[in-house]
């Protein structure tokens, strides 16, 4: 008679499992998986992603990083990067920019560990937690400027961290929102909801 390993059972990662981050860390590694988040102690596998409502959106927001972040000097973008936020957190925002020397820093395991400065979600299907779940998660653990680009409502939300309570960024007359954390950090909200992503950059320098 043959025993099955039950062991094995424990290495399947489904929605809706609540683990610690070691635990999920674990059953991620062992499964076929290509996106998995840990909110809040609640396990989140991300389902296909579409090119519209998600990709291109997605390319223009890291478009817009990175051209900052070359007229800048001793900062990082990432994409899609897993974040060891605390025991019940290690989500993988969509982008992300953070100091060298600042509070996120890359383990030798090649993991950032800690809080980016700014962190940015692309939210199609992903509403409901971007904006509670994650939000409750980033505030709390100093995530400074936390950025959701809603993008079958075409809003973009910005907040802010002051006194450990994230509030809304307002555009500017222009239609510009700016970043406290980031100096020169500006953002052509328009624009970029339109794809202009040279009057987006343009505003940049």
């Amino acid at each position: 008679m043959v025993i099955a390993n039950s062991a094995a059972t424990l290495t399947i990662l489904e929605n809706g499992d609540r683990l610690n981050r070691v635990e999920f860390e674990r059953r991620y590694t062992a499964s076929n998986i290509k996106k998995a988040e840990l909110i809040e102690g609640l396990v989140y596998v991300a389902s296909p992603l579409r090119f519209t409502p998600h990709a291109e959106p997605h390319d223009r927001i890291i478009g817009w990083l990175i051209a900052y972040q070359a007229m800048m000097t001793g900062l990082k973008v990432g994409i899609v990067p897993t974040v060891r936020l605390d025991a019940d957190n290690e989500p993988q925002p969509d982008a992300v920019l953070f100091r060298l020397g600042g509070n996120a820093q890359v383990d030798e395991d090649g993991y950032i560990t800690g809080s980016p400065e700014l962190i940015v979600e692309i939210a199609a299907s992903t509403v409901s937690y971007d904006l509670h779940a994650k939000k409750r998660s980033y505030e709390r653990n100093g995530v400074k400027e936390y950025i959701v680009w809603r993008t079958l409502d075409q809003q973009i939300d910005w907040f802010i961290l002051e006194n450990c309570q994230y509030v809304e960024l307002t555009p500017d007359a222009a239609g510009i929102m700016h970043s406290r954390e980031f100096e020169g950090l500006r953002l052509n909200v328009t624009a970029i909801l339109n794809g202009d992503m040279s009057a987006v950059l343009k505003i940049l320098q």
